[in-house]
């Protein structure tokens, strides 16, 4: 059964609905589910005393993964899903660019934070360095030059940084419903 296209006004019960419906799912490889790892970054987000806007971006940065046509498993099989594209086009309907553009940009950051800091790639997961390679390895100089002027540079480091300790199968977290005022909160108008 499709889903009714979310309004301004249902946006959360629909994220909440993918989150109930989707999140038990593996997550590429890791060993939590895809609504703990992102539940797990919003709470590492939160533990940090990060703003809202953050707090929500740790918490949808993965949510492209359930909007984008191609299968769930295809990352490891070897095509890049582009999810985080797909999740960010799709969240910029009602949230800031405070929210959608560390979404946006976590894959890049990725590539980012390899190029410029070699002890980041050591703290990777396996199933991380997998899909590093796929979403096209560590930046070039070039690409680390323009991606440095990036105006949510900073945003995007921390919320790379709270996806990468989202895997944890011991860290407990909230569930969704406590970040359903934050997220409505932010729902622009």
């Amino acid at each position: 059964m499709t889903q009714p296209l979310p309004t301004r006004d249902t946006i959360v019960d629909f994220i909440e609905g993918i989150f109930l419906r989707r999140g038990a799912e593996s997550y590429l490889g890791e060993a939590v589910s895809m609504a703990q790892h992102m539940l797990q970054a919003a709470a590492c987000a939160e533990r940090d005393g990060a703003p809202a806007a953050m707090v929500a971006a740790a918490l949808l940065h993965d949510l492209g993964h359930y909007t984008n046509e191609m299968p769930d498993d295809v990352l490891m099989e070897g095509t890049n899903n582009y999810h985080e594209e797909a999740g960010a086009n799709f969240l910029a309907r009602f949230f800031p660019a405070e929210v959608v553009e560390p979404i946006r940009q976590h894959v890049a950051t990725k590539r980012y934070l390899c190029a410029v800091d070699p002890a980041y790639f050591q703290r990777l997961s396996d199933a991380s360095v997998y899909t590093l390679e796929l979403q096209g390895g560590p930046m070039s100089g070039a690409e680390v030059a323009a991606f440095r002027a990036n105006p949510y540079l900073e945003a995007c480091v921390r919320v790379r940084h709270w996806d990468d300790e989202g895997k944890d199968p011991e860290r407990a977290h909230p569930p969704f419903s406590h970040y359903r005022p934050l997220l409505a909160s932010l729902v622009t108008s």
